[in-house]
């Protein structure tokens, strides 16, 4: 097993080298083994600046945001002031969506785990105000219910800003005024951003997109999304050292042998909560990238023998990831401006973790092989189709040859957000579900077809989202 210094040494020697294969710009990684935190950071923050990473260098984090906001409401459950199991309207009178006996029904447990059943990727701007997220909770109120709450898990960013909405109402802050006050403050995090305004104080590390003509990633037009979002993860940053700081105040809280009360000396959480969070609320289909199982704000990748969680987030040409393994006492945090963010985390966590753990990533899905095809018509009837939301129409379709392809349309809005048109190859994989024949965004994209109604079509394709069929 390496000992920290010999972690910090195969860091130095090897991140420049995959950074670079990987096409990323710039690149920070903190490792916590048994509370020592190592870290290192490479390439340019801008490629336009010229401005070299440091380890202090702020990334935007994304989604793992969520386990912050999470972090937050288990906080206010502590205190008695949260039930899990109330409906988020004890706490956030307004929330209104089209459905209204699903409005009054869904809880705080089933945002927290994904399992709200509502429309979940709506990134209106509502303005750079304090009341960012309460006006886009106004927004709610004509939001689709795809499915009933707690039916199944459908990844959800408008939820996790309504629980950002309610950490406003029962703080009496804004999310950023309570995010620094009960977690950066507490855990004496320095350089916690959570608006661009605190991360101009430092060296902050700017998104960076593909050059159309496969040249150089060339920085993002613009730094950060709507601060309407922000709960979700629109907009927060900050170092390497930093998130693996607060990924270490989890393993400290949740720590059965802890003599500190199980909060790591810092109150973040009790030995109750943090463990909660990391426990299995829903169980997914195989899908890439989504994990096995979700429990409260944390993705679980494995939750048996060799326990492994985490989450990763995506922003404007920005890419973060952080694992943790319990039971060796063990994090890895890797915040990326660009390029193939994916790849160059598994390079560097699949390797530590072997080495820390003595088990790896769990392996990502792969296509069989052409001998195991199957595309017969009888296969996949059920599967073909239209599914959509207010956000993207997905099209299920067999050509004369039998060969499946998905054809994704974005709407205007996601086009704004950097979402293209797209038409993939897709061949059959485990049961109920087909996988892109090619690598997309590092990754074979996998598509579960849920609830097959009685002619035997399925009502939902799934792939961290559920999206009900239209036609």
């Amino acid at each position: 097993m390496h000992s920290p210094s010999q972690v910090g040494e195969l860091l130095r020697s090897t991140l420049g080298s995959h950074a670079q294969k990987r096409g990323v710009p710039a690149a920070s990684v903190a490792v916590v083994i048994d509370g020592e935190i190592v870290e290192h950071a490479v390439g340019l923050l801008s490629t336009a600046t010229r401005v070299e990473a440091t380890v202090d260098s702020v990334f935007q984090i994304g989604s793992i945001t969520k386990v912050w906001t999470a972090t937050m409401v288990m906080q206010l459950v502590d205190e008695g002031v949260v039930d899990l199991d109330a409906p988020i309207r004890r706490y956030v009178p307004e929330f209104a969506i089209g459905d209204e006996a699903a409005a009054a029904a869904i809880t705080v447990r089933q945002l927290l785990s994904h399992r709200s059943g509502f429309e979940g990727d709506i990134f209106t701007d509502t303005g750079r105000g304090d009341d960012a997220v309460e006006k886009y909770i106004a927004l709610l109120a004509d939001a689709v219910q795809t499915f009933p709450p707690g039916a199944l898990f459908s990844y959800s960013n408008a939820g996790y800003v309504l629980l950002g909405r309610m950490i406003e109402i029962l703080r009496e802050s804004t999310w950023e005024q309570a995010l620094l006050a009960h977690l950066a403050t507490p855990l004496g995090l320095a350089t916690v951003s959570p608006s661009p305004y605190e991360a101009i104080l430092h060296r902050a590390a700017v998104g960076h997109l593909d050059a159309e003509d496969g040249g150089e990633p060339q920085p993002a037009p613009f730094w950060a999304m709507a601060r309407s979002n922000e709960p979700a993860g629109s907009m927060l940053a900050m170092s390497a050292r930093d998130l693996a700081v607060f990924a270490r105040a989890h393993l400290q809280a949740a720590d059965a042998s802890s003599t500190d009360g199980g909060d790591g000396g810092h109150g973040l959480l009790s030995r109750d909560a943090a463990t909660n969070m990391r426990t299995a609320s829903v169980r997914l289909p195989r899908l890439a990238g989504m994990g096995a199982a979700w429990g409260l704000g944390w993705e679980i990748d494995r939750d048996g023998e060799n326990p492994l969680f985490g989450h990763d987030g995506n922003t404007v040409g920005q890419s973060s990831f952080l694992r943790i393994a319990p039971d060796a006492g063990v994090a890895v945090v890797l915040l990326t401006n660009g390029g193939d963010g994916a790849g160059l985390f598994h390079d560097v966590a699949d390797a530590l973790l072997r080495d820390l753990t003595g088990d790896g990533l769990p392996p990502a899905p792969t296509p069989p092989t052409a001998s195991a095809e199957s595309t017969t018509p009888d296969a996949v009837d059920g599967y073909l189709g239209v599914y959509s939301n207010s956000t993207m129409e997905m099209e299920v379709s067999q050509d004369d040859e039998g060969r499946l392809w998905l054809e994704q349309r974005p709407t205007p809005e996601l086009l704004a957000l950097g979402a293209q048109p797209s038409t993939d190859e897709l061949v059959p994989f485990e049961d109920g579900s087909l996988i892109l024949r090619e690598r997309k965004s590092g990754m074979h994209m996998v598509l579960a077809f849920l609830e097959p109604a009685p002619d035997g079509r399925a009502s939902y394709i799934h792939f961290g989202r559920a999206v009900p069929r239209s036609r």
